[in-house]
């Protein structure tokens, strides 16, 4: 069991951990973090999910329908839960719950579920890693993209608006707040992390075949996404502090406890056993993505707390795994 958990979760930490060291030893700075960010989410993820999801067959979408529900229900209803929580309770900013929502409900499936699930499942490991990035990438990332377009215009100085100018109509009239958001509905759309999935599943679903050539040749970049990422993760977490609050920990807490035993609880109870039940816990089990700190650093928002965030849980996961595949098989 040891060797299982090691062998599925040591390479993301020792990765992590190459970053802290490389910014440590001043081979890489904080400057170069965004660089790496862009190509990641310009690049690399949109490749690996789009090679990944054309790949699986509509048949095996189809017969795991059960598998699909869990996920949905899992990631998209736990971040729900966790943003309102945050606005509500914690009287946080939408940005800012935004972030927490994707940390507390999104696991690294689409950058390190081959080299986790991969381990434990084998060949069949495909299906929860299809439909887990799908599930993540056309859903709960567009929206906490979207959302941290919309606070970052709320934020921007507007003397140039009607308001400001004396104009009758003010920034926050609903004719502009309409335009201001679907301008940014927009601008998340041809984010290619959004698009590249989206494109994948309508080849899937027509049941357009896609060669296995182009497949491979759009996979080598993708292949790079998780350790890239981690690696960047370590230089920005070098470059500050590494935060310990209760917030951060909560929210850890969330992603590496709360949502997988949630999951297991509730496929137990409706009578659900091996394999949807093993497959579902230990996809949400992972720990959380990365691109939470991608985000961070893209819109200038609570980087140290995000980076802290994926520290523990990557670290933390260790643990926490190890407990889920106990129960799982």
């Amino acid at each position: 069991m040891l060797d299982i958990i090691l062998s599925a979760l040591l390479p993301m930490v020792v990765t992590f951990l190459l970053g802290f060291v490389a910014a440590r030893r001043h081979d890489f700075g904080s400057k170069d973090a965004p660089t790496l960010n862009r190509m990641v989410l310009q690049y690399a993820v949109p490749l690996a999910l789009f090679a990944g999801t054309v790949t699986t067959s509509r048949a095996a979408l189809s017969k795991d329908i059960p598998l699909v529900i869990a996920l949905c229900a899992g990631i998209i209803g736990f971040y729900g839960v966790v943003f309102l929580f945050s606005r509500i309770v914690l009287r946080m900013q939408v940005s800012m719950s935004a972030l927490a929502a994707l940390t507390a409900s999104a696991p690294a499936v689409p950058f390190v579920g081959p080299a986790v699930l991969g381990d434990l499942f084998g060949g069949l490991s495909a299906i929860p890693i299809a439909l887990g990035s799908l599930v993540i990438n056309l859903t709960v990332v567009p929206i906490t993209i979207l959302l941290l377009a919309l606070n970052l215009t709320g934020r921007e100085p507007t003397e140039n608006s009607p308001a400001a100018q004396g104009g009758e109509q003010s920034e926050s009239s609903p004719r502009s707040y309409v335009s201001v958001f679907a301008a940014k509905l927009v601008e998340t759309v041809k984010e290619p992390i959004v698009w590249a999935p989206v494109i994948a599943f309508v080849i899937v679903l027509i049941g357009l075949h896609i060669s296995q050539v182009i497949v491979h040749s759009l996979s080598l970049l993708g292949q790079a996404s998780g350790g890239v990422a981690l690696f960047a993760c370590g230089i920005v977490l070098a470059s500050g502090k590494i935060k310990v609050t209760w917030q951060i920990l909560f929210f850890v807490f969330l992603k590496n406890v709360i949502q997988p035993a949630l999951v297991l609880g509730g496929l137990r109870w409706l009578g659900y056993g091996s394999p949807v039940v093993s497959e579902a816990v230990l996809t949400t089990a992972i720990p959380t993505m990365p691109i939470v700190i991608m985000f961070a650093l893209q819109y200038r928002i609570a980087q140290a707390e995000a980076a802290s965030a994926v520290f523990f849980s990557v670290l933390g996961s260790v643990i926490t795994m190890g407990v889920f595949i106990a129960l799982t098989r």
